[in-house]
C-alpha cells in the first residue's frame, strides 16, 4: 500500500469505495487544511499500528508534494516530473533527505509572464497564483533589427539610376574620351610598337613627331573645320552645359588676344568655346579665326598630336604666337586671326575651387607684351563655373602637398592638382567633372598700338586696363552667373 493519502491504484480505490480523483484534486486536496489533517491523522494510525514504520517513509509523503510548481495556464497544479517522481521513490526505499523542505518557485520577468502572488499553506508549502487584477495577454513589445538595404539611399556614394536617357550617356562617353584622350592614345601607340610588323611605320613617324614644327609655323595647315563641327563636341559642350556669350562685337579687320580666366583644372570651358564650334563663335564672331594655345609639350606625344592639330590647338611659345599673328588672314598679315592663351597656367589650377575665383595675373604680362608686339588688341574672357567643375583638396589643410606641387611646377613646368569630381556611373567618386553650367563671357577689347619693342611702362598701363577690364566684367555678371559664389573675384599674384 502506497503512502500517499489516496490510493494510487484503481484496485485500492474499489476497495477503500472512493471515486476516481485526478492529480489535480489530489494536489489541492494535499495543500488544504482538512487534507493535512487527515493525512496527519492516517499516519499517527500508521504508526500506531506499525511501530517499526520508519520515519523516513513520512518524509517521502511530505516530499512528493514538493514538486508541484504551483499553478500553470489552466489554473491547475503541474505534474512532478519523471525525474523528480524517481528521486522520492528512492528517497522512500531508505535514502536521506532535507527534514525541512521550502518550494522554490522561479518568476519570469518576460512580457507576456503574469505577475505573482504566494500563498503559504500550514505545512510550508508555497501556493503561486496569478494576481487577479493582471491581465492574462498583454501586447508584446517587439523589437526590430535593421532594416535590410535600407543605408544604399543614405550611402555617401550616389550610384546612376539605369534608366539614363541616351543622350546623357553619350555626353557622358564625349568627355571621357577627350578627357582620356592623352592617356588613352599614346597607349594607343606603345600597343602599335608591340607588333613587330608595323616598325617600319612607327620608326619615322616617330622621327616626324619629334622634328616637327607643325604646333609653332602658325600655318594651321591639319586644322579640320569638319572635325571641329561634329556633332561630338555638342554632346561635350552640352554635358555641362556651356555657353559662349559676346558683350561687344569684334572687327574681322583686326587680330586679336583672348585672355582666359580661370585656368581651373582642365580648361573645359576653354576647350568647348574655342577648339570647336560646338558654341557658335564662328556665328558670334564671323571673319575671325581662333586658335587655343596649350603647352608645346603636347605637340610631341605621338598620336595625340595629330588630334589637337586637327583641332586648330597651337604651342603657347612666343614663336607660335607670332607666326599666328603675322602670317594668314586676308592680307597675308594676321588680321582675322586670334589666339586664346589661358592666362594663369597650371599655377592657378591650385587655387581652383568651388564658390571662388582666384587668380594670378599681376605676375603675368608676357601676354600684354606678344599683344604689344603684334599689335593685337587684347580681350578679357572670364568663364563662371570653370572653378566649380571639380573638387580639389585644401591646400590650407595639407601645406606640405603645396609645396611638393610647386617644387615640380617649378622643375617640371606643369603640376598635377590632386582633385576629384564623380564618375562614369555614380555622382560621387570619380575624375569625370560635376554636371555645372559653365558661361564664358567675352568682354569689351582693348585697343593695343603696336611696338617692336615694348616698354615696360607700356606694358605696365595696358595690363591694369585689362585688369580693370576684367574686374569690370565680374561687377556686371557675377550677381548672374555666379549666384553661388562664396567669394569675391581676387588676383593673388
Amino acid at each position: 500500500m502506497a503512502l500517499n493519502a489516496e490510493p494510487a491504484a484503481p484496485e485500492e480505490r474499489e476497495a477503500h469505495h472512493l471515486p476516481p480523483k485526478s492529480y489535480a484534486e489530489a494536489a489541492d486536496e494535499a495543500i488544504s487544511p482538512d487534507s493535512d489533517r487527515e493525512s496527519t491523522k492516517t499516519l499517527t494510525e500508521m504508526d500506531t499500528k506499525s511501530p517499526k514504520l520508519d520515519i523516513r517513509k513520512r518524509r517521502s509523503s511530505e516530499e512528493q508534494w514538493e514538486h508541484y510548481e504551483g499553478k500553470g495556464e489552466d489554473d491547475s497544479p503541474k505534474s512532478p516530473t519523471r525525474r523528480d517522481l524517481r528521486r522520492a521513490s528512492l528517497r522512500s526505499n531508505g535514502s536521506t533527505g532535507r527534514k525541512h523542505v521550502d518550494l522554490v518557485q522561479t518568476e519570469h520577468a518576460d512580457s507576456i509572464a503574469k505577475p505573482l502572488i504566494r500563498v503559504k499553506s500550514q505545512r510550508g508549502v508555497e501556493k503561486v497564483t496569478p494576481a487577479p487584477d493582471a491581465p492574462r495577454h498583454s501586447a508584446p513589445q517587439l523589437m526590430s533589427g535593421r532594416e535590410a538595404g535600407a543605408g544604399w539611399q543614405r550611402s555617401r556614394v550616389r550610384w546612376a539610376p539605369l534608366n539614363v536617357p541616351l543622350q546623357r550617356r553619350l555626353q557622358t562617353l564625349a568627355v571621357l574620351a577627350h578627357t582620356l584622350s592623352i592617356v588613352g592614345l599614346l597607349t594607343t601607340f606603345f600597343l602599335l610598337c608591340s607588333i613587330p610588323l608595323l616598325w617600319p611605320i612607327l620608326l619615322p613617324y616617330l622621327i616626324y613627331v619629334l622634328l616637327s614644327n607643325a604646333g609653332t609655323s602658325g600655318e594651321l595647315s591639319l586644322r579640320s573645320e569638319r572635325w571641329r563641327r561634329s556633332k561630338i563636341w555638342s554632346l561635350f559642350a552640352s554635358y555641362f552645359p556651356a555657353r559662349l556669350h559676346r558683350s561687344y562685337e569684334l572687327e574681322p579687320t583686326r587680330k586679336y588676344i583672348f585672355g582666359y580666366h580661370p585656368h581651373g583644372i582642365i580648361s573645359h570651358g576653354a576647350f568647348a568655346a574655342f577648339a570647336t564650334e560646338a558654341l557658335g563663335f564662328s556665328q558670334l564672331f564671323p571673319g575671325i579665326t581662333n586658335s587655343l594655345l596649350t603647352l608645346d609639350s603636347n605637340f610631341r606625344i605621338p598620336l595625340y598630336r595629330e588630334y589637337a592639330l586637327r583641332m586648330g590647338l597651337a604651342s603657347v611659345s612666343r614663336e607660335s604666337i607670332d607666326n599666328i599673328l603675322s602670317k594668314g588672314g586676308p592680307n597675308g598679315e594676321g588680321m582675322g586671326r586670334a589666339v586664346t592663351i589661358v592666362v594663369g597656367g597650371a599655377r592657378e589650377s591650385l587655387e581652383a575651387k568651388p564658390g571662388s575665383l582666384r587668380l594670378i595675373l599681376n605676375c603675368r604680362k608676357g601676354f600684354v607684351k606678344a599683344a604689344i608686339r603684334t599689335g593685337a588688341d587684347l580681350v578679357p574672357v572670364l568663364a563662371f563655373g570653370e572653378n566649380d567643375i571639380y573638387q580639389q583638396v585644401d591646400v590650407e589643410s595639407h601645406p606640405y602637398i603645396h609645396k611638393f606641387q610647386l617644387f615640380v611646377k617649378k622643375w617640371v613646368g606643369f603640376t598635377v592638382p590632386l582633385f576629384h569630381a564623380r564618375g562614369v556611373f555614380n555622382y560621387d567618386v570619380g575624375m569625370m567633372p560635376y554636371r555645372r553650367p559653365i558661361n564664358i563671357v567675352v568682354g569689351k577689347p582693348i585697343r593695343v598700338v603696336q611696338e617692336k619693342i615694348p616698354e615696360q611702362e607700356t606694358v605696365d598701363r595696358v595690363h591694369r586696363e585689362y585688369v580693370r577690364e576684367l574686374r569690370g566684367m565680374w561687377e556686371d555678371w557675377k550677381d548672374e552667373f555666379a549666384k553661388e559664389r562664396t567669394t569675391e573675384l581676387e588676383i593673388i599674384e
